[in-house]
């Protein structure tokens, strides 16, 4: 097989699934922990947030270093630290989940930055939207297993499971990193005058470059629908008849994986903006919300519909969005503006933790997903452009 699914390729995408697995599984014991704990649906929110808020702030700073130094060393580093963060969950509490959530939000930021632009950088224009799509369908995949390996976890009381879990997660991952080579391993400009918009200075490009501004306002919003989702479905859940958490976390990742693979060579990868399509992506994203939100009155029809609907968006925004920026931004500057942008879906899915949890303990689960799709859909209207709409139908 050649391009995104030749040999090289393909075992940065297992690497992708091995990294992601504790994270599937965290994302619903955290909730659940922190629940029978006495824990707030805002003290939840935090620590599940922390993991994308740390992400966030060290994105734009990873794409520069891994510029600097190379893909390959900083991911090695990385792994070693990941494999401590995992540890600290087998014997701490509330506290050290916070502390673990932190150092695993420094580690992705510096370990998905270093896959995407390796992959970016290797892949000819024609394959580009292949191979980000399958490393978000591989980051995507422990989503399957994850939750239902969770849920019996925790149901069975057996926290040592967890403990092998995690140890078993950080060995096998640290391995098959270690394994790995990808294109710029010296680094792409170390020995040489930095290169490139100073890091701090680069956050003005968000609002001044219309192409980022645009593409970092609906990942935003769109992540925090999607972080909301992630973080209350294990609690929801519980009130719906007939809902489980683990069904609908499965059904989810299952449709993204499904998609992401399906609907890969259909992604735009001509760096043009399909005004359409975008906005299409953003109605399924708002019906996914509105669905959630009805299912405690309209059943688990509606709840596992919103699944689907969910993991169909997912599956489609991220790589649109980060295909077309690849093309438009500018050559000496895009790894720190790609992490500019990807940080941007870090800051929606935290703040649909930190923000979504509180309104949840004011209100209810049901209309604080009704708030989601109503920024939805002002997304969808965002998300047109006229002048590309009338183009494409000439």
């Amino acid at each position: 097989m050649r391009g995104a699914l030749s040999w090289p390729f393909l075992r940065l995408y297992v690497l992708t699934l091995l990294y992601f697995s504790a994270n599937s599984i965290l994302n619903v014991i955290i909730p659940l922990k922190g629940e029978s704990l006495g824990a707030t649906n805002t003290t939840i929110g935090i620590i599940m947030g922390a993991y994308l808020a740390t992400t966030m702030l060290l994105r734009p700073w990873a794409g520069q270093v891994i510029q600097k130094y190379g893909p390959v060393k900083m991911l090695r580093i990385v792994l070693i630290v990941n494999g401590f963060a995992l540890l600290l969950y087998t014997f701490t509490g509330l506290g050290g989940y916070f502390a673990a959530r932190v150092l695993q939000g420094a580690c992705t930021a510096f370990f998905s930055m270093a896959l995407q632009l390796g992959i970016i950088d290797a892949l000819p224009d024609k394959d580009r939207s292949q191979g980000i799509s399958m490393y978000s369908l591989c980051a995507s995949m422990p989503g399957i297993f994850g939750p239902l390996l969770a849920v019996g976890i925790w149901q069975a009381g057996d926290m040592n499971s967890f403990t092998a879990a995690m140890i078993a997660i950080a060995i096998v991952t640290g391995a098959a990193g270690y394994s790995a080579r990808m294109k710029g391993d010296a680094g792409t400009s170390a020995g040489k005058k930095e290169q490139g918009t100073a890091v701090f200075k680069s956050f003005g490009q968000l609002v001044k470059n219309p192409h980022l501004f645009k593409c970092s306002i609906l990942m935003l919003i769109a992540s925090v629908i999607l972080g909301a989702s992630t973080t209350f479905i294990p609690l929801y859940a519980a009130q719906i008849e007939s809902g489980n958490a683990a069904v609908y976390l499965m059904l989810q990742a299952g449709v993204v994986v499904l998609a992401r693979f399906v609907l890969r060579k259909k992604i735009p990868s001509d760096g043009k903006w399909h005004s359409l399509f975008v906005m299409g992506i953003m109605v399924i994203l708002t019906a996914a919300a509105q669905s959630v939100s009805f299912s405690l009155t309209g059943g688990a029809a509606f709840f596992y519909a919103g699944a689907v609907l969910m993991g169909l968006a997912q599956a489609l925004l991220y790589p649109t969005l980060t295909t077309y920026l690849s093309f438009v931004l500018p050559q000496t500057d895009r790894n720190v503006l790609m992490g500019l942008f990807i940080a941007t879906a870090d800051l929606g899915v935290a703040l649909g933790s930190v923000v979504m949890g509180p309104i949840a303990d004011i209100s209810s689960y049901s209309l604080m997903y009704m708030i989601c799709a109503m920024l939805g859909a002002a997304m969808i209207l965002f998300a047109y452009d006229r002048r590309t709409v009338f183009a494409g139908s000439r």
